[in-house]
């Protein structure tokens, strides 16, 4: 908001060249687009000249061979304009497109490596739009802004100088209209500024709603909240609309006040010169009022573009001030570590962690455990316990507030991020699939898994089967999310892409809730042949699924108050035992009323 108010304001010389600093790479084609304005405001200029010429000379004289001189003149003259002009817009896009493309790489790659705290507090929706529509403004500042702004400046000189050339009377009859267009172009300059900065953030917000209710697409129908829903995209909409009518109303305003002064100044033109012809001015002077006729439609139409034209460069600007907060955004994990062990051993240590996701309000109150290589360990707990908060900081998605989480001994901050996370697998209860095919879903397209290695991992965790009665079998589209697939297939696939990535220590984090037996059989196979040979982290609710865990870790409220094995913790009647008795309870009833 800083940014956009600055803007508002007045115009940002720092952020107009740090645009331009972008555009050094294609230094060529910034100066073809240069020498293109300059050689059609030249051109533009010559057609009033010979028409003049062709008044006074040719058709008051009857000479019917100078005649057709100049109009061969006029026809060379257009080739050059139109063939400067093809010039000028395709170099002046092509730059634009040039630009944006790298700003987006930059932007991409800037995202890609936030810290999750940044997307937990930021709209998807808003980066969305930062990252496309922003983008294509910002490619407009060249294409048709900054270049085409120059280019109308240049003509109007030239015009103005061609005037004062060749009548000097009528020049000033022109200048004389001239300041009061200034005018009205400043007024509108100034209005459209605060007028695109409300659009653009009205924009953003149409597009974060809108992203927001597809996502949630089921739950807004589950919970039949049609009306609820309809009425607040309503009242966001006509924001949008509202803002966008601002800035039509303005250029409604400026475009017919110009419009009048331009009229107005033609007719001036006509009667002093007609005046100075019934005075007994030289006939060949005719010429003059058509040529000033057409030089001051010539001078008066590039300061209306030039307003309009600013409205896109300022559009522009307000995009780029909003996408280069996010490139100074600093939220990144810090990747200062050197260690790059290919494979570790998987023993894991937690020493007095603690760690809140907002200040002063702790989830984690010095959490300690040791994991050893290879062993099977679960965490259970109530919901908002910590159990998930231990896998976060585990993968170094957040940092912690204080403690040490180590592996093999080595402090997990010494460890680049890529090969810390290349030795980590996670399987999530919500299991995302991209709109791709099942085998690059497993793979994400990772070289060094080839189609054979997927199809072999598959018979080996049992999961071939189904994969090979789907249509295209591991060519499948699994479309958006994988809504082509059920929860339990989706949950498999999950398995599977976790498995062909080999390892060191396997995260399985509620994988078999909310699942049908069929699936669940299938998973809980493929969960043995999964864990094998490799330090593995159940955390579950169900308790009848970890009962063979090598240690089982109990928590609550973001302390470990048991820990030990199954049979030790239920002789302990504590905590554990509770939740294990609820639980049977629980299913016990839910058996009873099946029959």
């Amino acid at each position: 908001m800083k940014e956009e108010k600055k803007l508002g304001k007045a115009f940002d010389r720092k952020l107009f060249a740090r645009v331009f600093r972008n555009a050094r790479e294609y230094r060529l084609v910034f100066a073809l687009s240069g020498i293109s304005a300059i050689l059609i405001s030249a051109f533009s200029v010559l057609t009033p000249s010979l028409v003049g010429a062709l008044i006074d000379n040719a058709i008051t004289n009857k000479n019917a061979e100078l005649l057709f001189q100049l109009i061969m003149a006029m026809l060379l003259v257009l080739i050059g304009e139109v063939s400067f002009q093809l010039i000028f817009t395709y170099t002046a896009n092509l730059l634009g497109e040039s630009v944006i493309r790298d700003l987006r790489i930059q932007l991409f790659k800037k995202i890609l490596r936030f810290k999750m705290t940044y997307f937990d507090r930021s709209a998807i929706g808003i980066l969305v739009t930062r990252a496309v529509s922003d983008m294509q403004k910002i490619g407009e500042i060249f294409s048709q802004g900054f270049f085409t702004i120059i280019a109308d400046l240049l003509k109007m000189f030239v015009v103005a100088c061609v005037m004062l050339y060749l009548n000097f009377r009528l020049s000033l009859v022109v200048f004389g209209v001239l300041p009061i267009l200034l005018i009205a172009t400043r007024w509108f300059q100034q209005a459209m500024k605060l007028a695109f900065v409300e659009v653009r953030a009205q924009v953003a917000q149409l597009n974060a709603f809108v992203q927001e209710r597809l996502n949630g697409i089921r739950i807004v129908q589950l919970f039949n909240r049609f009306n609820q829903e309809q009425q607040k995209f309503i009242n966001i909409n006509e924001k949008h609309q509202n803002a966008w009518l601002r800035t039509v109303w303005y250029n409604s305003i400026f475009f017919a006040l110009a419009e009048l002064i331009a009229s107005i100044t033609t007719g001036l033109i006509v009667w002093y010169g007609g005046l100075q012809n019934v005075g007994g001015i030289r006939a060949e002077e005719y010429g003059d009022i058509f040529t000033f006729i057409l030089l001051s439609s010539m001078l008066f139409r590039p300061l209306r573009h030039i307003a309009d034209k600013f409205n896109v460069l300022q559009m522009g600007m307000v995009a780029a001030s909003r996408v280069f907060a996010i490139l100074d955004t600093e939220s990144k994990i810090d990747d200062a570590g050197s260690e790059t062990d290919p494979r570790l051993q998987g023993a894991i240590e937690f020493k007095d962690v603690r760690f809140s996701y907002v200040e002063g309000e702790e989830v984690l109150k010095g959490i300690s455990l040791k994991i050893k290589p290879g062993s099977k360990v679960a965490i259970v707990g109530s919901t908002g316990a910590g159990k998930s908060t231990i896998i976060n900081l585990l993968n170094r998605f957040y940092d912690i507030d204080s403690g040490e989480i180590s592996i093999d001994g080595v402090n997990i901050k010494d460890f680049t991020l890529d090969s810390l996370r290349s030795n980590i697998a996670v399987v999530l209860q919500d299991v995302f699939l991209f709109a791709d095919t099942i085998a690059n879903n497993i793979s994400l397209k990772k070289e060094s898994i080839s189609l054979e290695k997927i199809k072999e991992a598959a018979k080996q965790i049992g999961v071939d089967e189904f994969i090979e009665r789907l249509p295209d079998t591991y060519a499948y589209n699994v479309k958006e999310r994988g809504s082509m697939l059920s929860s339990g297939q989706r949950q498999l696939i999950s398995f599977l892409r976790a498995y062909v990535s080999d390892p060191s220590i396997l995260i399985l984090d509620e994988a078999t809730s909310s699942i049908d037996s069929e699936s669940e059989q299938l998973i809980q196979k493929a969960s043995v042949k999964i864990t094998e040979g490799r330090t593995s982290i159940i955390i579950a609710h169900r308790l009848a699924t970890i009962q063979s865990a090598d240690v089982i870790y109990v928590m609550s409220s973001g302390e470990i108050v048991e820990h030990g094995t199954h049979k030790d913790l239920l002789a302990q009647k504590g905590y554990y035992y509770e939740l294990h008795q609820a639980q049977f309870l629980k299913e016990q009833k839910e058996a009873a009323l099946k029959v």
